[in-house]
């Protein structure tokens, strides 16, 4: 019997050809408290540099426990400021999505950001989530 109510955590990140893909992977899998290879897709940018697609991708339990790792490192005015607009984060199909700053990140500060972030998108397991999604969402970030 499936526990989690968390189906499952995608992380995806853009590493420019400037950037360490090892230490932002660390940071990442730091922050989350999870172990995994990631998937990499290379790709050249406009001007011919290296620009490296990381992706992860969790389920079950160990997306419920990461995305409850992220959760509990954000201050309480950001939790506060998800729960009120939670509802604009979710998609048709009631995922998630959160992009946060890189750099803090790599700090382990979990901040939210629009240039240049860390991708995560997490999608409920709905038959669980009495209320809906909006409702489970809320009570994580509770």
């Amino acid at each position: 019997m499936l526990k989690s109510s968390i189906q499952s955590l995608e992380v995806s990140f853009l590493v420019h050809a400037t950037e360490d893909e090892t230490k932002i992977g660390k940071a990442v899998a730091s922050v989350l408290e999870f172990e995994g290879e990631p998937k990499r897709d290379e790709m050249e940018g406009h001007f011919g540099n290296s620009i490296v697609r990381v992706s992860y991708h969790l389920t079950g339990e160990e997306a419920q426990g990461a995305f409850g790792k992220l959760v509990s490192k954000m201050e309480p005015a950001l939790r506060k400021r998800l729960r009120g607009d939670v509802g604009e984060r979710l998609d048709e199909h009631s995922a998630l999505y959160l992009r946060l700053d890189k750099q803090c990140l790599m700090e382990g500060r979990v901040e939210l950001a629009d240039a240049d972030p860390i991708r995560i998108r997490v999608k409920p397991r709905l038959y669980t989530a009495k209320g809906g999604a909006r409702a489970l969402f809320v009570g994580f970030l509770s």
